[in-house]
């Protein structure tokens, strides 16, 4: 992967000429490597591997695990009031509220609860009885899976499948009705360009939105394990949380689920490179998943 950001800094060898600065000859400033990252931190840490000739590492990116504890623990220490739980994140225009209350609904968060850790992804409602989809990496550590629908109520939930090759898994929850399921659009209707608005709890603020474009399509992401092909690429902001969560076009319609997001260097934040599972391969996966559950 190319890294265009690259650029030589002034420093004390920095000469002054006619009053303006004038940069001296200085060797050249090393590339800044681009990490890639899956939407929640690895606790397995054979999902680090180096792809791209090594100028890239995948890892998993949802709230949690070994890199992420501590954000997760300080959310779970004070989670937010139902009333507080629906901050969302608009950059292109009062036209996007509407369907941001239209799918909000429909979008939850997924709590991993055990002795020794916490993690947290996000999900969206498949059925008005409480079936949740999300990525698997989010519920693959042992321990109490809940469910927190955007009004603040939780709900006990279990595992019941999973497609660890598509990085997907189905989540019920108990004690639920009356849910409002998420609308699928097809894959065809998606183009670069197209404004996106992208759910979840990244770092933990549940009830986030942001907005973006479709950057490009078809991109691939080696993990080490499984390759994920066919992925959307959006500049809509996702981060550590966002796993599992929807990417939405402006009909309210899900095109994708939030899987990755690119880094720079050290960082652990979105760059604008994030990437989700498109809607087509979604629900070709979850006719598969509830055909096995039923």
């Amino acid at each position: 992967m190319t890294d265009l950001m690259t650029r030589p800094a002034l420093d004390d060898r920095t000469a002054d000429a006619g009053g303006e600065r004038v940069a001296a000859d200085l060797p050249p400033v090393p590339p800044t490597h681009i990490a890639l990252e899956m939407v929640q931190p690895p606790r397995d840490p054979r999902w680090k591997r180096r792809v791209a000739g090594g100028a890239a590492v995948l890892v998993l990116i949802a709230g949690g695990g070994s890199t992420g504890a501590y954000l997760t623990d300080q959310y779970l220490e004070s989670r937010p009031a139902a009333a507080s739980a629906g901050v969302t994140t608009l950059t292109e225009g009062s036209d996007l509220a509407p369907i941001v209350a239209r799918v909000q609904p429909s979008i939850v968060t997924v709590l991993v609860d055990s002795a020794r850790s916490s993690s947290l992804g996000s999900g969206v409602v498949l059925t008005s009885d409480g079936l949740i989809l999300t990525n698997n990496h989010v519920v693959a550590a042992d321990g109490t899976v809940s469910v927190r629908l955007s009004t603040g109520q939780t709900a006990p939930a279990r595992v019941v499948a999973t497609d660890a090759s598509h990085d997907l898994a189905l989540v019920q929850a108990s004690g639920l009705s009356g849910l409002t399921p998420v609308t699928f659009a097809g894959d065809d209707s998606v183009a670069v360009g197209d404004t996106v608005l992208a759910f979840g709890a990244p770092l933990g603020l549940e009830g986030t939105v942001t907005s973006g474009i479709v950057s490009a399509l078809d991109r691939s992401l080696d993990t080490g394990d499984e390759k994920l092909t066919g992925l959307l690429q959006t500049d809509a902001a996702i981060n550590q949380g966002n796993s599992g969560g929807a990417l939405v076009d402006m009909s309210g319609r899900v095109i994708g689920i939030n899987v990755a997001i690119a880094t720079a260097g050290d960082s652990t934040g979105s760059v604008g490179l994030g990437f989700a599972i498109p809607a087509g391969t979604v629900t070709s996966v979850v006719s598969q998943l509830q055909a096995k559950v039923r």
